[in-house]
């Protein structure tokens, strides 16, 4: 694949009579992104703007018949982790043993189904009981039925009892301290007092933990990332001479997110001095928006900028091995909500082919002299304008600028003679 920037012609290097015919070529050659070569002029890298075959069409900077390197993805744009889990010992009894979060983490048809069955497997199960109490009592024989105890002048452990049906009427009463005044307990039978008090207590306690379960899942910090946005595309262009990577993230509520921080971790292969292949390999990138580092004032969309210098894993790349590369640059936002005080964390994620070369954020906040108030255009969020950018990598742009400046050093000038000659020998 061919580099535009480093086709650097000799006579260039080695020029002493001219330097502004030297600052002029450079500027125009190179800093405008324009091959030396007159059949590569102006082309841009422009990512996903069709398909693979409209894409090596649209750029002859790539190779015909090569194949791009597509990465699965590790995190889901909406920020779901593409993760499955297999071949795990007992793990259906290890889940049982954290029940509480078991059930917050599932789908909510299970937690429902959950809910009412706990309820209702509860009601049988004391009704039951109850029906043992009072058919050992004898209370439910013809003579001591409630139609004939004012004959019989017998006294029952539960009052109004007839059957099984009565007797989950009742247990539904007791457990949920409902009292319509029909059914009582009586102090014939101590057993029955008994088990009246532990269906008390065992009710308010299976309120307190279905109910928890159901306001947990509510409030979780997974829903308020929904309102948590990231821009689709990442871009790399120039800012302040150098290259950087950027993106845009976003809250579309009014409730801020205190302690608002970005982090972002580039997974990519890599092989050690050993020769061992680490597939998922995670690297920390330093990333800032403005001056104020990782930590936002989060009131409006900001751009997340990560800087290509020399402890950057892109310094050596350039937009043909951005887009020829195979790697996955994941972006979390960790913050807590203002109204409920929770910690929440939204991820996303952008492939290779989701990074434009070339291209800068659209703004989306302006001043509204009408409202008296910064407005946001969310309408604006995903859209970049292109701009000239160099096709080369960081590394090499910086020796161009050296060159461009005058810095005239054995060490500069063997460095592009070295890239004059390595192109040529490509």
């Amino acid at each position: 694949m061919q580099n535009q920037c480093s086709d650097i012609p000799e006579e260039i290097v080695t020029d002493k009579e001219d330097p502004n015919l030297l600052s002029l070529q450079w500027k125009r050659q190179y800093m405008r992104g324009i091959s030396a070569t007159p059949s590569q002029a102006g082309v841009y890298y422009e990512a996903l703007k069709g398909s693979s075959a409209s894409l090596a069409r649209g750029s002859r900077n790539f190779r015909p018949g090569s194949m791009r390197k597509v990465r699965r993805r590790a995190v889901f744009k909406n920020g779901d982790c593409n993760v499955m889990q297999k071949n795990l010992m007992r793990r259906h009894l290890r889940f049982m043993q954290d029940l509480y979060t078991t059930l917050v983490d599932s789908q909510w048809r299970w937690t429902l189904l959950v809910f009412a069955l706990s309820f209702i497997l509860s009601w049988l199960f004391f009704a039951l009981l109850w029906w043992l109490i009072i058919y050992t009592h004898g209370d439910l024989e013809e003579m001591h039925l409630p139609d004939n105890q004012a004959e019989s002048g017998w006294t029952p452990c539960v009052s109004a009892i007839h059957g099984f049906t009565s007797c989950f009427l009742f247990s539904i009463e007791t457990q949920h301290t409902i009292g319509y005044g029909v059914r009582t307990t009586s102090e014939e039978c101590p057993e029955a007092i008994f088990m009246m008090c532990f269906q008390s207590i065992f009710g308010v306690m299976t309120s307190a933990f279905m109910g928890g379960i159901v306001f947990a899942k509510m409030t979780r910090a997974k829903q308020r990332a929904q309102t948590l946005l990231f821009s689709k595309y990442a871009v790399i262009c120039q800012r302040d001479g150098g290259l950087s990577l950027m993106f845009r993230v976003g809250d579309m509520r009014k409730s801020h997110i205190i302690g608002a921080a970005v982090r972002a971790q580039l997974i990519r292969t890599r092989t050690t001095k050993e020769g061992e292949v680490m597939s998922q390999h995670f690297t920390e990138l330093e990333i800032g928006a403005d001056e104020c580092g990782s930590d936002l004032f989060f009131i409006w969309p900001m751009i997340i900028e990560h800087k290509i210098d020399e402890n950057s894993p892109f310094y050596n790349m350039s937009a043909t091995d951005i887009l020829q590369d195979k790697f996955e640059l994941v972006v979390i936002l960790e913050g807590t909500v203002e109204s409920t005080g929770q910690s929440t964390q939204a991820r996303s994620s952008y492939l290779n082919t989701e990074i434009l070369w070339g291209h800068r954020f659209d703004p989306v906040v302006l001043y509204n002299k009408d409202l008296q108030a910064y407005e946001i255009d969310y309408a604006r969020f995903n859209e970049t304008t292109q701009v000239d950018t160099p096709l080369c990598s960081a590394r090499e742009m910086n020796e161009i600028y050296k060159i461009q400046e005058g810095f005239r050093t054995p060490e500069t000038t063997f460095t592009a003679r070295q890239l004059s000659v390595n192109h040529s020998e490509n």
